[in-house]
């Protein structure tokens, strides 16, 4: 899962950002709404999360954009005012969902785990193939009885492979889904990563490496 974190309080965002970290996410960030609206308009995010007061370019701006340039990004919109003004003219801009300042940081991961599994076509909350089971909200995967003690980018592999349902799915696909911006596309980390994450899941083995095309389950 990759999110952008769109925060001026450079304190919040960098706290935001650490924790979705911990919870496998991919996570990049912007200070600003004009940085911010780079970044969503090249990179394939699965949600933002956009603070409506920003610098630069006003959330509301940076939401509206992204709505008009048909951006499959889902969007969660921060605000300070909590009034039920204010939530109507963030969902009636185009926000996906609000949350008002202060959060519980577990309302804010499930609110984006929420929108995650609707950024793209459904995906359920559990993934399962054979004895390998995921569970996408709250972060965990099993085989048989066997938790899966996954590194971040491993766990959002394996979610994204199994979530493709037999697709084979490319190397670049993998690294723009699952890794943050700053990934290098020149190295081996993709490979790397299956070659640790097969490792982890045992035998018999269940990742499949498609000759100049991919890998898939």
């Amino acid at each position: 899962m990759r999110v952008l974190v769109i925060e001026d309080d450079e304190e919040l965002a960098d706290a935001v950002a650490t924790g979705l970290r911990r919870a496998r996410m991919a996570v990049d960030v912007a200070f600003d709404g004009l940085s911010g609206l780079e970044r969503a308009m090249v990179n394939g995010y699965d949600v933002i999360v956009l603070d409506r007061d920003l610098p630069g370019l006003h959330g509301d701006e940076v939401c509206a954009r992204l709505i008009a340039a048909h951006c499959r990004s889902r969007v969660l919109m921060l605000t300070a005012a909590a009034t039920t003004e204010d939530l109507v003219d963030g969902l009636g801009i185009g926000a996906d969902d609000y949350l008002p300042k202060p959060f519980d940081f577990p309302v804010l991961t499930a609110r984006i785990g929420a929108l995650a599994r609707r950024a793209h076509p459904a995906v359920p909350p559990v993934l399962r193939h054979d004895d390998i089971v995921v569970d996408t909200a709250r972060r965990r995967a099993h085989r048989g009885d066997r938790p899966l003690e996954l590194a971040p980018k491993e766990f959002g592999v394996l979610e994204l492979l199994l979530a493709s349902k037999g697709r084979t799915v490319s190397a670049e696909e993998l690294l723009d889904r699952v890794w943050d911006e700053a990934a290098d596309p020149f190295t081996k980390t993709v490979k790397v990563t299956i070659s640790r994450l097969r490792a982890k899941l045992g035998d018999p083995p269940v990742i499949e490496t498609v000759a100049k095309s991919g890998y898939r389950i």
